[in-house]
């Protein structure tokens, strides 16, 4: 085991001994985590928990850490992007397993189940408003992954080829990357969801294909996404975290899946009514699976 002593400027603490960002500490981190973007949805999961016993707010960072169905359960928000994913993975790996009075790594690596429920557009016009989507594999523009030391499995590398020869890429931007999901929460969680690959943006707008005001660089991208299919395999929805989350979190040695909620069809240009509704059935969904 690793015995180096972490550097303060490496491993920041809060006065209080908690991880920085977060404000956590191993106490307040259960084996099993739901992920979710907006802060209010941490409230949203948490309500169904039997006890909530913690409650911790920084920033946008919201932790509500308790008990369902006699199983721990942390319910967290990560916030927006994959810049904020790049803070969670690394700070809840930190509270979970490195000693952060003596800032050493701990003898044994607690597995985290890292869950994210989130929502997202349809690339597909079979896909309704509505539906819900579990990631079989994340497909990164946002380069996080290069920044890490990484090897891609054959399947992900030759996928990941597939597609950029299919997009064409330009060389001037990041190299789209893949990376699969948890086969095991893939299957205990989404065995019957629809199953894809899940496109992660830089951006809610441009980067997504929407058009406000400015012009856009690469106006076809949606419809390229979406004309590719291998074998069975094809690009299912656009959302902002699960490249990142797949890629670190397999890189830390921890089990990651995303489900979405199919907000809008991009395709045929529709949007779900009554989402908040809809959202909890999801929420309960995977509650009562994990």
């Amino acid at each position: 085991m690793n015995q180096e002593i972490l550097e303060d400027s490496e491993l920041i603490l809060n006065p209080d001994g908690s991880i920085y960002h977060l404000k956590l500490r191993e106490e307040h981190v259960a084996d099993t985590i739901i992920l979710v973007g907006d802060q209010g949805r941490v409230a949203q999961v948490s309500q169904y928990f039997d006890q909530i016993d913690s409650k911790i707010q920084n920033r946008e960072f919201v932790t509500h850490s308790g008990v369902y169905k006699g199983k721990p359960v942390t319910a967290l928000s990560t916030g927006i992007g994959t810049d904020n994913i790049d803070i969670v993975l690394n700070e809840l790996h930190a509270a979970a397993n490195i000693d952060l009075t003596t800032r050493q790594f701990r003898n044994s690596i607690r597995q985290l189940n890292l869950i994210r429920i989130g929502t997202s557009g349809s690339l597909q016009a079979d896909i309704p408003a509505g539906a819900h989507v579990i990631s079989e594999f994340g497909l990164g523009f946002d380069g996080l992954i290069y920044y890490y030391n990484h090897e891609f499995d054959q399947v992900e590398s030759q996928l990941k080829d597939k597609i950029n020869d299919h997009l064409k890429w330009d060389p001037q931007l990041a190299i789209p990357y893949v990376i699969k999901g948890s086969s095991k929460l893939i299957e205990q969680i989404g065995h019957d969801m629809i199953k894809g690959i899940t496109a992660t943006a830089t951006g809610f707008y441009g980067p997504q294909g929407r058009k406000l005001g400015l012009a856009l660089s690469n106006s076809g991208m949606n419809e390229t996404l979406q004309s590719f299919s291998d074998d069975d395999k094809r690009i299912t929805n656009f959302e902002m975290e699960t490249s990142a989350l797949y890629g670190l979190g397999k890189l830390l040695g921890h089990h990651c899946c995303t489900c979405c909620l199919i907000l809008a069809n991009r395709e045929k240009k529709e949007y779900i009514e009554n989402h908040q509704e809809a959202m909890d059935d999801l929420i309960k969904t995977v509650l009562n699976r994990i």
